[in-house]
């Protein structure tokens, strides 16, 4: 039982809306459709049948009273009072013709509740040989009645014998609906309007764009959200300028130490204990830097159009200067809104890295259905897949790492996927299937 309950509610999953207002709209609709679908199908049966039947009892009943005048009362050569009285008194038109057989029956409508209510009436009221047709004239209804010496016609109009007003029901129904369903949708516009403002400015917050005119609006509940949401931003902006503060009060006093051991070191006589200090001194200013930009992420830098097109030529020559080969593709527009020193920070490590440990480089760029999509793929030594995942933690560094160098400080990969993941995106490591090495594949939305 569970099975099937789960296989049809993920049917109706992957067919129903997904939106907000789509999903509210179709509970207000459906019931409303519901209902007077139900309501239309009881009323009018019972409302069709029931009409129906009393209008081909009246007509029948008409027609009886007709037969008990003309065979009580005595009439005229041509029937010219009883036809003029079922006129003007009855609203039928009479006509009494010679004795003669009645016309064979016509084919039956499999659905015409007319001629099935007038003929059981008829039989039941009337009692005699009788002729129906309710097909031939689609106005009128033609009755013929066989007597002791004459044929009794009858032609009455067919909204004598059914309900002809039902549909008018049904348009008053529609349309009320209609109306209620246009008021429903432009309150419930306004309802999910203030969520759907919240949602954009969460994920262009989570991008690292800016968010300027974001207020509060909307039901109770949606303002409590929005303004917790401004409460959280304060504080994460809050937090990330007093530790960009912070770091750049360490930076100070950490470079105006190296500083001075530089001057120190530039006086005393050449030696390899000197360059040895030295290269220790350059080492910890690396250190130090790729420490800073890490923990500094992308700072205060505002996102903005970037031409990708120029930076990926930028990251070809450097690549080339550690002389690897470099190929690039670029399709779509060149122009991304991005944090451009960042991002080019984030590119630069993948594709540096990819040249050191490889002799041939490739750069993949796409910008499609709102992704920017970028692979680095290489033709190096790769990386474990257990280790895939590792290499991104902040210092850790392989034994036979591609991050391993003797200026590496382990932060290139874990700054890389921190700015990335300031764009909304990630970063994503496997085997080159093109190149056999590693494959950097960097995927953010815009």
């Amino acid at each position: 039982m569970a099975t099937p309950y789960r296989a049809l509610s993920k049917a109706l999953y992957r067919r129903m809306p997904k939106g907000l207002f789509s999903r509210t709209l179709l509970i207000i609709v459906v019931p409303i459709v519901i209902m007077q679908a139900v309501l239309a199908f009881v009323f009018m049966e019972r409302h069709y049948d029931l009409v129906t039947q009393r209008l081909s009892q009246a007509v029948a009943r008409e027609i009886a009273l007709l037969i008990s005048v003309m065979e009580a009362y005595p009439q005229d050569e041509g029937f010219e009072r009883i036809t003029e009285m079922a006129r003007q008194d009855l609203a039928l038109s009479v006509t009494v013709l010679p004795p003669e057989p009645l016309p064979p029956p016509r084919p039956k409508p499999f659905f015409d509740i007319v001629d099935l209510y007038l003929s059981e009436q008829i039989s039941l009221v009337v009692g005699r040989p009788f002729w129906i047709d309710t097909v031939g004239r689609s106005s009128f209804v033609e009755i013929r009645i066989k007597l002791e010496k004459n044929v009794l016609r009858v032609i009455a109009r067919r909204s004598q014998t059914y309900a002809s007003n039902s549909h008018i029901f049904i348009v008053w129904m529609v349309s009320t609906s209609l109306v209620l369903v246009v008021i429903a949708l432009l309150f419930l516009r306004n309802q999910t309007r203030p969520v759907e403002r919240l949602a954009t400015a969460a994920e262009e917050f989570g991008k690292g764009r800016p968010i300027d005119d974001f207020r509060p609006s909307g039901a109770l509940e949606v303002r409590r959200a929005s303004q917790a949401f401004i409460e959280m931003r304060r504080r994460i902006e809050r937090q990330i300028e007093q530790r960009t503060t912070m770091l750049a009060g360490v930076s100070h006093d950490l470079r105006t130490i190296l500083t001075r051991f530089r001057l120190q070191l530039a006086l005393f006589k050449d030696s390899e204990e000197v360059r040895a200090l030295q290269h220790d001194v350059d080492e910890m200013k690396t250190m130090l830097e790729d420490y800073l930009a890490f923990t500094r992420g992308d700072g205060d830098e505002q996102a903005q159009p970037t031409d990708l097109s120029l930076v990926i030529d930028e990251l070809e020559t450097e690549a080339e200067i550690l002389d690897a080969t470099v190929t690039s593709t670029f399709v779509g527009d060149p122009f991304v809104t991005v944090k451009p020193i960042a991002f080019k920070r984030a590119l630069a490590n993948l594709v540096t890295n990819a040249a050191r440990y490889g002799d041939r480089l490739n750069i993949d760029v796409r910008h499609a259905d709102g992704w920017l999509t970028v692979i680095v793929e290489d033709d190096g030594p790769g990386i474990p897949e257990d280790e895939r995942e590792s290499v991104f933690r902040p210092f850790y560094r392989l034994d036979q790492a591609r991050n391993q160098d003797s200026s590496g400080s382990g932060l290139g990969l874990a700054i890389a996927r921190d700015i990335v993941r300031g764009h909304g995106g990630e970063i994503i490591l496997a085997k080159s299937d093109r190149l056999g090495g590693l494959s950097a594949r960097v995927r953010i939305p815009l």
